[in-house]
């Protein structure tokens, strides 16, 4: 069962059939897909929810894979929340926790786009799909989509992490390095899809990854009790997570499973790479492109963003707002969560703690306020530091050992 009725421009408006295959709108501009939330008012209840298995499908009756059958699945758990009791005692906070994507397949939120793109792919009948990425979106892709019986053609800025590299081609996907950024590996796909007859996977080029990501929204106000925190910091590369728990809360309050509340949605960048935080200053619809590109946050270097007026947007709509921090500060902000609390952040998710203290230190947050910080991502994919330390079995120095 589905209750979709069509596919929207996010931009004109215009309707399009949901049961055809669709990259962007005409217009160039992501499509949206639209539900007829009266009919699931009506058909729809919240307190049955409970009696679902946790999970991304958990919430299939409000997303667009009609059959099961059509569902790719590799075990889509729910994330945890977090508390950052230690960190947060710094700056006199006892609200600040991290949403741990980290859990999910593949070690990161891609999985929740992914699973719902390639069984929408699956539905289609399509069999070869491509993707420009970072790391972690084409190491999702791959894993669902030979988890399909799909071909999938992956490729990555020359700085991709080389263990995402590796999982990609481990799991079955061709993948190449290419000698630019992300929006240069996008061309890639985009001018061989006549060529090659692949399906452009690419972020917010087709409808369905944001229909994925939109389960963040819908599981963080159930695990909330259907209320929604005051601050979410969300690490803003394509923005197709912050742009789906947006539209995930508009569908729950039209519903009447929330209420009109709405968190401030804050888009996190790095100083190296900071497109809508431009944008956003300069009070811009869109973001032009950011030359040099450059961050240890592999999965916020996106230079231009297909979805940047969604992104800006939503911040706005929210009352929040974009901001950027620098490597050493993200580096800094990761080291103190695993050291106070125990919580191995990615890049990306420190991210979100490092533009935390700032803001708070500005005033533009509330120490005291609901904050939810997201994780995108395990670290594990990412070097750390090098541990030096040795012991010499015959002559082992125990103060050396107490005061290490």
């Amino acid at each position: 069962m589905t209750f979709v009725t069509h596919l929207e421009c996010s931009a004109t408006g215009d309707r399009f059939d949901a049961d055809a295959v669709h990259n962007l709108s005409p217009t160039g501009k992501p499509l949206l897909v639209r539900y007829d939330l009266d009919r699931m008012k009506r058909e729809l209840d919240r307190d049955a929810l409970a009696q679902q298995p946790p999970g991304l499908w958990r919430y299939a009756e409000m997303l667009p894979v009609a059959d099961p059958r059509h569902r790719v699945t590799l075990g889509e758990v729910e994330t945890p929340l977090l508390p950052l009791h230690r960190t947060g005692a710094r700056l006199k906070a006892d609200r600040l926790w991290t949403k741990d994507e980290g859990r999910l397949p593949t070690g990161s939120f891609k999985a929740r786009g992914m699973a719902l793109a390639v069984s929408m792919a699956k539905r289609f009948g399509l069999t070869r799909l491509a993707i420009p990425t970072n790391g972690n979106a084409g190491a999702a892709m791959a894993a669902y989509g030979r988890a399909a019986g799909m071909e999938v053609y992956v490729f990555c800025p020359e700085e991709t992490p080389d263990v995402n590299v590796r999982e990609i081609a481990l799991q079955g996907a061709r993948v190449w390095r290419v000698n630019g950024q992300i929006d240069q590996c996008g061309a890639i796909v985009r001018e061989g899809k006549e060529r090659m007859g692949w399906f452009d996977v690419s972020t917010l080029k087709e409808p369905y990854r944001i229909e994925g990501k939109k389960t963040m929204g819908l599981e963080l106000a159930e695990q909330l009790g259907w209320t929604l925190p005051d601050a979410i910091l969300y690490p803003t590369g394509g923005g197709t997570g912050l742009i789906g728990m947006w539209k995930a809360f508009d569908e729950l309050e039209a519903l009447g499973w929330i209420g009109p509340k709405r968190p401030k949605m804050i888009a996190v960048q790095a100083t190296g790479c900071a497109p809508i935080v431009r944008a956003f200053d300069e009070g811009v619809e869109h973001a032009t492109r950011w030359e040099n590109a450059a961050t240890v946050a592999s999965g916020i270097r996106v230079p231009q963003a297909v979805g940047d007026f969604l992104i800006l947007r939503a911040v706005r709509n929210s009352g929040g707002f974009a901001i950027a921090v620098d490597d050493g500060a993200i580096m800094a902000a990761q080291a103190d969560a695993a050291r106070d609390d125990g919580v191995l952040l990615g890049p990306e998710g420190a991210a979100t703690l490092a533009a935390w203290r700032v803001a708070v230190d500005d005033g533009r947050l509330d120490r005291r306020a609901h904050t939810i910080l997201f994780n995108c991502g395990t670290p594990l994919k990412y070097p750390m530091p090098p541990v030096n330390r040795a012991l010499k079995l015959d002559a082992i120095d125990w103060e050396d050992v107490e005061s290490a």
